[in-house]
């Protein structure tokens, strides 16, 4: 049975600004996948990015949504992936806002 995490990650950016720095920091989630990802497909709908992350094996669904004043990231965590959720909810809460980074030049 899959095991859902989520986490608010707060910010004062708005929900443009937020919108276009996790558009930009996208790339970067690979870096942070214990193992390494071997596939990442993301799709924005409206202020929505899912995502569906093949890594370790296992298929992992994802949605990052964007509101005004957070950014909620759902993970849902298939079979034997459950049994990390606690640290992966803590490296959410801890490593998130990577995502709301300024990426300008």
């Amino acid at each position: 049975m899959p095991k859902p995490i989520q986490v608010d990650l707060p910010h004062k950016l708005g929900r443009d600004e937020a919108r276009r720095r996790i558009a930009n920091n996208i790339h970067k989630l690979q870096d942070h996948i214990p193992g390494g990802a071997s596939h990442v497909d993301s799709t924005w709908s409206g202020d929505d990015l899912n995502l569906a992350i093949h890594a370790l094996g296992q298929a992992v669904d994802a949605q990052i949504g964007v509101e005004e004043t957070k950014v909620r990231v759902r993970v849902m965590l298939p079979g034997m992936l459950a049994m990390f959720a606690a640290p992966i909810e803590a490296m959410l809460q801890k490593k998130g806002n990577v995502l709301l980074e300024d990426q300008r030049d």
